[in-house]
């Protein structure tokens, strides 16, 4: 059984319907679903991402927006990282590593180009914005 909490569930029908593009907060910027593993329920999870390219790869950043913790999907990758993504009409399986130092920062810095939003989240918070890296696997 899938899982799309309320607030997403309007985003992720758009985003198939559309061939990954979607309005609101959402409109044109790239955008991915992250299908997880719930670390401890094991039934997945779908949750709609802003993503950059980093060479084959897709970087998603786990800022929740500036809160103060990570968001649910970023403990799903910890103790599950094979993943599933979607991407426009295409579906693949992935492996998600968490970016160390000075990669993260790099990273980081290359979405705050793209999305400048993700500069102010990183200033509403006192903690480390986890920056992940998703591996399509062949």
């Amino acid at each position: 059984m899938t899982v799309v909490n309320d607030r997403n569930k309007n985003i992720v029908e758009e985003f198939r319907s559309n061939e990954g593009k979607v309005g609101g907060r959402f409109e044109g910027r790239t955008l991915l679903l992250l299908h997880t593993k719930g670390a401890k329920s094991q039934r997945e999870r779908i949750n709609p991402v802003a993503y950059i390219k980093d060479g084959d790869r897709f970087v998603v950043i786990a800022s929740k927006g500036g809160a103060p913790t990570n968001p649910d999907w970023y403990y799903n990758i910890l103790t599950n990282p094979m993943v599933t993504v979607e991407v426009g009409k295409d579906m693949f399986p992935a492996r998600a590593r968490i970016a160390e130092e000075p990669e993260r920062t790099r990273l980081y810095n290359e979405m705050v180009k793209v999305m400048p939003g993700f500069d102010d989240y990183r200033r509403k918070t006192t903690r480390v914005i986890p920056v992940i890296m998703l591996t399509p696997v062949k």
